[in-house]
C-alpha cells in the first residue's frame, strides 16, 4: 500500500457529561502533535460540557464541536462525526478516543507513526498480556471473554476487537458503509473492525495502557452487552463485500 505522508488528523471525542475531563484532555491531545485537531461530539450534556469546549483557546480552529440534540449512543456519535468529517474537511486520518482519560494521549504518537503505513491502527489492551488498570475482576473477565467470543464467531484474529482507541485512514472510512452501521458500544467497535477485515485492509494492533475512568460515570450497560452477543452472529452470516 502507498505510504501516507500525513499532514493533518483529527481526534474524535464523544462526550456526555464530561465537563470534568474535556477541559484538561483537549489541550493534552493538541500538544502531542501540531498536525492534530479535536472534534468533540456532544449529546446535549446537561453539565455544560459543550460550553467548556467552546471556551478553550483554539476553539473554531484546531478545536471543533458537533452538537446533537439528544443522547443517541456512542456508535451514532462516531458515525455522525465520520460522515461530517468526510463531507466537510480534508483530514487524512481520524481517531476514536474516550473523553475520560482511559486512553493516554501520549499513545497518539505511535498511532500517528503507524497510520502512515496501515489502513487502521488499533490500540490493544491484550496484545502483550493484559494492560488494564483499575478494572474490577468482573469487568475484566467480561471484556476478555467478549473479545475471544467475537474472534471465535467472526474469524477475526485481533487480540482486542472491542477497544475504542483507534485510528482510521480517511480512505478507510470512505470504503465503509457508514450509513448502514447502527450498532453501539462493543458492537460498534467489532462491526467497524469487521468491515475493515473483510475488505482485507491493512490492520495493525499496538499495545496501549488502559486506565479506568477516575471521574464521571461509565456508559456501559446490559443493553450494550446483549447487543454485542447477537451482533457478531449477524456479521458472520451477513453478506459483506
Amino acid at each position: 500500500m502507498e505510504k501516507l505522508n500525513l499532514r493533518k488528523a483529527v481526534v474524535v471525542v464523544p462526550t456526555y457529561n464530561e465537563a470534568d475531563n474535556v477541559g484538561r484532555l483537549i489541550p493534552m491531545i493538541l500538544e502531542r502533535d501540531e498536525r492534530l485537531s479535536v472534534l468533540v461530539v456532544d449529546d446535549n450534556s446537561p453539565d455544560g460540557t459543550a460550553n467548556i469546549v467552546k471556551g478553550l483557546p483554539g476553539f473554531g480552529e484546531r478545536i471543533l464541536i458537533l452538537e446533537r440534540p439528544l443522547k443517541q449512543g456512542l456508535g451514532a456519535a462516531y458515525i455522525a462525526a465520520f460522515q461530517w468529517i468526510l463531507a466537510n474537511t480534508d483530514f487524512e486520518a481520524v481517531f476514536e478516543m474516550d473523553a475520560d482519560f482511559s486512553h493516554d494521549p501520549e499513545a497518539l504518537d505511535e498511532f500517528l507513526e503507524e497510520i502512515e503505513s496501515h489502513d487502521l491502527v488499533l490500540g490493544s489492551r491484550y496484545l502483550h498480556g493484559i494492560t488494564v488498570v483499575n478494572w474490577p475482576l468482573r469487568r475484566l473477565v467480561l471484556s476478555v471473554g467478549a473479545n475471544r467470543y467475537a474472534g471465535f464467531v467472526t474469524g477475526m484474529s485481533l487480540k482486542d476487537c472491542t477497544g475504542g482507541f483507534k485510528c482510521f485512514r480517511r480512505s478507510t472510512l470512505e470504503q465503509l458503509p457508514l450509513d448502514r452501521i447502527k450498532s453501539d458500544g462493543y458492537s460498534f467497535q467489532i462491526e467497524m473492525n469487521y468491515h475493515c477485515w473483510k475488505r482485507k485492509l491493512k490492520i495493525k494492533e499496538i499495545p496501549i495502557m488502559f486506565v479506568d475512568r477516575q471521574v464521571g460515570v461509565s456508559k456501559m450497560s446490559k443493553r450494550i452487552i446483549v447487543e454485542a452477543v447477537w451482533m457478531v452472529w449477524a456479521l458472520r452470516f451477513r453478506r459483506i463485500p
